[in-house]
C-alpha cells in the first residue's frame, strides 16, 4: 500500500520509521519532510495547510492511506476534506480535533462530564481577565485559547506577573489569534505525565507513558518550548494512577466527544498531573505528542497500520496494544536561542554514526538536505532517541549518542530524565 504522511518535524519522523516497518507498505510520501524522512519516503514539496494540494497529489499517486502527523491541518479541517475525496484518512475530524484546538471548549467538556481537571475561569475580554486576577489566588496559570505551539501557557507567581501575561497574549497577540480568548486555572502541583492512546470513536486503547521537559534550560528553567526531551515510561505513572484513569479520564473522554456529537478517531494526547488529590487533565493534544512520540513508538511492538486502520474502521477492540519491556530517553538537540530567535543553515556532522545501530534513533526536526548536506532548519533540529534495560541505562545511551552529532550553536539540556533518579 502507499502512505501519506502529512508534516515535517521529528513526529513524523518517528512515525515514518513506524510505518517504513509495515510488511504492507511499499511506498511512503511524506508532505512536506525533512532531509532525515527523505531517507526512508519520497519528501513532497507540498505545506501541511495546502488542503487541496495535498488530496489532488493523494488522488493522483492513488494513497491508500494518508496519517495527519500535526495539529494545525487537524484543527483546520484536513481530515475532512480528504474525506470528501474518498480518500482513507488517520486523524480526527476538524469537529473533533477543537478538543485541542480550543482550551476553552476542552475545559467546558470536562467540566460538563465531571472529568477531573484544575478550576478555571474563560475570558474573552482583557479588562475583565485582569478584573478577575485582582482577587484570584496565586501562583496561577494563564492559556491562550488556540493553537500556540505548545508555548501558549504561562505560570505567573503573582499579581503583576499575571497582569502583564493576560496583556502579552490578549492585547500584544505574543501568540496572534490563539490568544483571542484566555483561560485562567488554578496552579496544580505535581509530576506531570504524558499518555498517549488510540481511539476510534467508542474504542480506546492506551499506549505507554511518558514525561516531557517543556522549560528551554536545566532546572526547568527558561521560556516553554514545544519540548527539549522527553523519556518513557515514566515512573510515577503506576498501576494504582493508570487504574483511576482508566475509570475516570480515558473513557470517559471518549464517551463525551460521542455524547457531544464528535466521535473522535485517531490520537489523544492526555497531559496529566498527578496532584496530591490524584490525577488531574493538564491538557489535551489531537495527535502524537513530540517528542514523546520519539520515545513510546520505538517501543510498540505493534504493526501501526494495522492499529490506525483499526482505527478508522471503527474495530479498534480487536486490537491489543504490546510494549518493549524496557525504556527509551529522547535528548533534542536545539539551535542557540531558542524559541526565540536562532541562526540555519550550520552543516550536520555525524549523522552517519546512527546507521545500523541497533537501539539508537536520530529523528530529524529541523532540517535541510542542500548540496553541501543535511543542514540546520529550525530551533530543535535533531531528537535523539535511545534504548536501554532501565530509564538510567537509556538515559546513559541518549546522553552518549547527542555527543556523536554536532553542529555550529548546538544546545541542549543536561537533565532530561534526571527526576528518575529520585525513583
Amino acid at each position: 500500500m502507499k502512505v501519506l504522511i502529512v508534516g515535517g518535524g521529528g513526529r513524523e519522523h518517528a512515525i515514518a520509521m513506524s510505518v517504513v516497518k509495515s510488511p504492507r507498505v511499499e511506498k511512503i510520501y511524506c508532505a512536506p519532510g525533512n532531509a532525515g524522512i527523505g531517507q526512508i519516503a519520497e519528501n513532497v514539496p507540498i505545506e501541511p495547510m495546502e488542503f487541496d494540494k495535498l488530496a489532488a497529489f493523494a488522488r493522483e499517486k492513488e494513497v491508500d492511506f494518508t496519517i495527519v502527523g500535526m495539529d494545525d491541518p487537524l484543527v483546520g479541517g484536513l481530515v475532512d476534506v480528504l474525506e470528501a475525496k474518498g480518500l482513507k484518512v488517520f486523524g480526527p475530524r476538524k469537529n473533533a480535533a477543537v478538543l485541542e484546538g480550543s482550551k476553552a471548549f476542552s475545559k467546558d467538556l470536562m467540566k460538563k462530564y465531571g472529568i477531573p481537571t484544575a478550576a478555571y475561569e474563560t475570558f474573552d475580554n482583557a479588562q475583565e481577565a485582569l478584573e478577575y486576577l485582582k482577587t484570584a489566588d496565586y501562583p496561577i496559570v494563564l492559556k491562550a485559547d488556540g493553537l500556540a505551539l505548545g508555548k501558549g501557557v504561562l505560570i505567573c507567581g503573582d499579581r503583576e506577573e499575571a497582569e502583564e501575561g493576560v496583556k502579552s497574549i490578549m492585547l500584544y497577540k505574543k501568540f496572534g489569534s490563539a490568544g483571542d480568548r484566555i483561560v485562567i486555572e488554578e496552579f496544580m502541583s505535581g509530576r506531570e505525565v504524558s499518555v498517549l492512546s488510540f481511539v476510534d470513536g467508542k474504542t480506546i486503547r492506551i499506549m505507554t507513558s511518558a514525561q516531557d521537559h517543556k522549560r528551554a534550560k536545566d532546572g526547568d528553567r527558561g521560556l516553554n518550548t514545544g519540548g527539549m526531551g522527553t523519556f518513557s515510561p515514566s515512573p510515577f505513572y503506576t498501576r494504582e494512577v493508570d487504574e483511576y484513569c482508566r475509570e475516570h479520564i480515558y473513557q470517559a473522554t471518549v464517551d463525551a466527544m460521542a455524547a457531544e456529537g464528535r466521535p473522535f478517531t485517531g490520537v489523544i494526547f492526555f497531559g496529566l498531573m498527578l496532584t496530591p488529590k490524584g490525577p488531574r487533565v493538564l491538557e489535551y493534544n489531537a495527535r502524537f505528542g513530540d517528542p514523546e512520540a520519539q520515545v513510546v513508538l520505538p517501543r510498540m511492538k505493534n504493526d501501526i497500520i494495522e492499529v490506525m486502520e483499526a482505527c478508522v474502521d471503527g474495530r479498534l477492540d480487536e486490537i491489543e496494544l504490546a510494549f518493549e519491556d524496557n525504556a527509551a530517553v529522547c535528548v533534542v538537540l536545539a539551535s542557540q536561542g531558542y524559541p526565540v530567535s536562532y541562526e540555519k543553515g550550520f552543516p550536520i556532522r555525524g549523522l552517519e554514526k546512527f546507521e545500523d545501530v541497533e537501539g539508537y534513533y536520530c529523528f530529524h526536526a529541523g532540517t535541510r538536505l542542500t548540496q553541501e548536506g543535511v543542514v540546520t532548519n529550525g530551533g530543535r533540529v535533531l531528537g535523539i532517541t535511545a534504548k536501554g534495560k532501565s530509564l538510567k541505562e537509556a538515559r546513559e545511551n541518549a546522553y552518549n549518542a547527542a555527543d556523536w552529532v554536532n553542529f555550529e550553536n548546538k544546545y541542549m539540556r543536561h537533565d532530561i530524565g534526571k527526576a528518575i533518579d529520585e525513583v
